[in-house]
C-alpha cells in the first residue's frame, strides 16, 4: 500500500495536466475507488502545517499547489526571479464577460462592454484561455466563445461551479493583478515552460522552471 501512495504521489507531482483518479488506476492496475482512497490519505498528509504544498482537486484531476498562506512569499520569490508583467485591464474584463456568461459571441461582449474586443479576444485565444465553442443559431452565425480547460488551470479551479462572485472577479481587474495570479491564491505543481499566463501562485518547482506571463493587450 506504501509503494502504491507514493507511485501515485509521484504521478500527480509530475503530470503536466491534473492526473484524474481513472488516470492513475489505469497506469497503476488498481481500482479507481481505491485510488480515490489513496488520494484522500494524501490530502490529509499534507494539510498538516508542516508541509508547504497541498493536493488538489483541479479540472477534474489533482495537482500539487503551494499553500495559500505561502503565497506572498512564493510571489516575492517569483517577482525576483523575473519582472511582473501586467495583464491589461481589458482583458481581465473581457475575461469575465466570457467566464460568467459562456458561452458568449463578440458581439455580446461587445454590448456588455460598450467596446470592440476582437483584438482581445484574439489575445485570450493565443494564451489558450478562452476557445470557440460552435456558432450561435442566429443572423450571421457568430463564433461563441468559452474559458478553456487551461483556465481552470492557471486559476486553480476544479470547475467553473468554482468562480468567485463577479464582484469579487471585477475587483480583481480593478486592482490591475501582476498576471492572472490565483484567486485562492494556491498555484498548481510541476513543470510550466513558457505557459500561456502567469500561473496562480509558484509551482513547487520553479526554482527549475520558471512560466510565463500574460503581455499586455
Amino acid at each position: 500500500m506504501n509503494e502504491a501512495l507514493a507511485a501515485i504521489e509521484a504521478i500527480i507531482y509530475a503530470s503536466e495536466e491534473p492526473a484524474t483518479a481513472a488516470q492513475i488506476a489505469a497506469a497503476l492496475d488498481l481500482e479507481k475507488d481505491e485510488v480515490l482512497g489513496l488520494i484522500g490519505t494524501l490530502i490529509e498528509r499534507y494539510a498538516s502545517d508542516d508541509f508547504g504544498i497541498e493536493l488538489r482537486a483541479v479540472a477534474g484531476g489533482y495537482r500539487v499547489a503551494t499553500k495559500p498562506q505561502h503565497h506572498e512569499a512564493v510571489r516575492l520569490f517569483r517577482k525576483s526571479l523575473k519582472p511582473p508583467v501586467r495583464l491589461s485591464l481589458a482583458a481581465l474584463e473581457t475575461l469575465a464577460v466570457i467566464a460568467y456568461r459562456q458561452p458568449v459571441t463578440l458581439p455580446e461582449i461587445r454590448d456588455i462592454r460598450g467596446v470592440d474586443a476582437a483584438g482581445v479576444i484574439n489575445t485570450l485565444l493565443d494564451k489558450k484561455l478562452v476557445v470557440t465553442a460552435g456558432r450561435k443559431e442566429a443572423l450571421g452565425k457568430p463564433i461563441l466563445y468559452k474559458t478553456s480547460k487551461d483556465f481552470l488551470m492557471q486559476f486553480g479551479l476544479n470547475s467553473l461551479k468554482d468562480l468567485p462572485t463577479l464582484k469579487e472577479f471585477e475587483e480583481m481587474a480593478q486592482a490591475g493583478l501582476e498576471g492572472l495570479e490565483g484567486l485562492d491564491g494556491s498555484a498548481p505543481a510541476g513543470e510550466a515552460a513558457e505557459a500561456p499566463a502567469t500561473t496562480p501562485a509558484a509551482t513547487a518547482d520553479e526554482a527549475r522552471t520558471e512560466p510565463g506571463t500574460s503581455e499586455p493587450v
